[in-house]
């Protein structure tokens, strides 16, 4: 496999001879299956060779003894630099390019595939995550939420070279100040919730002495104190009409939006969609697993299935993978969420669209918007989102514009 990338025999020997040549050999071979390109293969080898011996001079002496080597050979790598980082981002992303092939190398040559990060505090609580889908049952995207939230007061924590003796309220305080800079009351108020069940686990585990979660307030938000973040038809078809459809890339992204516009699915939703679950014999599109737990099944609108078939003919890698919308760069593997959303943000902004938190939601939004404007009752637009309770259906009434102008110009009453 070597010999694909690097054409002198001498640099292939080299490689192979060094003390981490058969798990480089496995990495590149990952790399291979994985649809990297030559020239990503040709500029990571050589940063694992040099990290080895880096680590080996150090003591390392197993696969398993390079973790702990990993945050100084990139410092190291900083300083050697021939040229300073001008700027802290600059130095950011330098710092991010260092560590993520490394470590992407590590979980693939000791797991044997491509794993989820590491998960913040395991020598603080090993048993966490664990305890949070074992005994608490909690669903995984949960679970990756707390752990995106602890991540931050881990970076916060190790700054600042805190042990879980010295956790006190005012740390607390001052964690969560910083936040509040930064998130909207309800998203801090996500971040207290981690932290509440961690300190929680801390006191149980007697890592700690006292039980800090009481201490950790959350931010006071009201129910349907804002507005769904909605955008006209005209703004839909304007966002739609940016997409580059002879492209690869246009085709998948075209296939999400019509999903996101014409059902109003979550982005969760359409990440999650197999080949199964489109029936086009009988003309129905089933979405499976959804938030509240259940399934649905809408007809297979003729625009959506054009869009999708589109992909699938002219898009979608070949392989024996049943879910619908892949990657289009290295690793080729299923989106997630966060791709769905993200590509709504990009043709959102890339139309000029204003709208506060662009994003998979906002056509969400858009979709229950147009329902609302054809007079569907409430119990019907709820059903049609996936809702499980009728109070997460009440924030679309704010929407309802034509009828709250009617109260505010004329008799309110006659209308209730």
């Amino acid at each position: 496999m070597l010999e694909r990338y690097f054409i002198r025999p001498e640099t292939v020997d080299r490689i192979r001879n060094c003390w981490l040549g058969e798990e480089i050999q496995t990495y590149v071979a990952w790399l291979t299956g994985q649809s990297y390109t030559a020239r990503c293969v040709v500029r990571r080898v050589p940063l694992f060779m040099r990290f080895g011996e880096f680590a080996r001079k150090r003591g390392a002496a197993r696969i398993e003894d390079l973790h702990a080597h990993l945050d100084a050979f990139v410092q190291s790598c900083l300083r050697r630099r021939i040229r300073a980082c001008a700027s802290k981002r600059t130095r950011q992303q330098f710092v991010r390019c260092m560590r993520g092939p490394i470590k992407q190398f590590l979980r693939v040559v000791q797991a044997g595939d491509f794993e989820p990060a590491t998960r913040p505090f395991r020598d603080w609580a090993p048993g966490f995550f664990e305890y949070l889908r074992e005994e608490r049952g909690l669903r995984p995207t949960t679970v990756d939420g707390y752990s995106v939230q602890l991540a931050r007061f881990e970076e916060y924590i190790a700054a600042r070279r805190l042990t879980p003796n010295t956790l006190s309220p005012a740390v607390l305080d001052g964690f969560l100040a910083e936040r509040r800079v930064h998130v909207c009351a309800r998203s801090l108020g996500s971040t207290c919730a981690a932290l509440r069940a961690f300190l929680r686990y801390l006191f149980r585990e007697e890592t700690i002495r006292h039980d800090l979660s009481a201490v950790v307030d959350g931010p006071r938000t009201y129910r349907l104190s804002q507005i769904p973040r909605a955008i006209s038809v005209t703004d839909v078809e304007r966002t739609l009409s940016t997409v580059e459809r002879r492209s690869i890339v246009g085709r998948r992204d075209y296939a999400m939006l019509m999903l996101l516009v014409v059902y109003g699915l979550r982005a969760r939703e359409v990440a999650a969609l197999t080949l199964d679950d489109f029936d086009w014999r009988a003309g129905v599109l089933h979405v499976r697993g959804r938030k509240a737990g259940h399934a649905g099944a809408y007809p297979l609108a003729p625009e959506v299935g054009e869009a999708v078939l589109d992909y699938l003919r002219r898009g979608r890698p070949d392989t024996t993978d049943r879910r619908v919308f892949f990657r289009i760069s290295a690793p080729r593997a299923p989106i997630t969420h966060t791709v769905v959303s993200c590509r709504a943000k990009f043709y959102l902004r890339k139309a000029g669209i204003e709208v506060s938190r662009p994003g998979s939601h906002t056509l969400r939004h858009s979709c229950a918007q147009r329902l609302v404007d054809a007079e569907f009752s409430l119990k019907m637009i709820g059903d049609f989102l996936g809702h499980r309770h009728a109070s997460s259906t009440r924030i679309y009434s704010k929407v309802a514009i034509e009828a709250l102008r009617e109260v505010a110009v004329g008799d309110g009453e006659a209308i209730l």
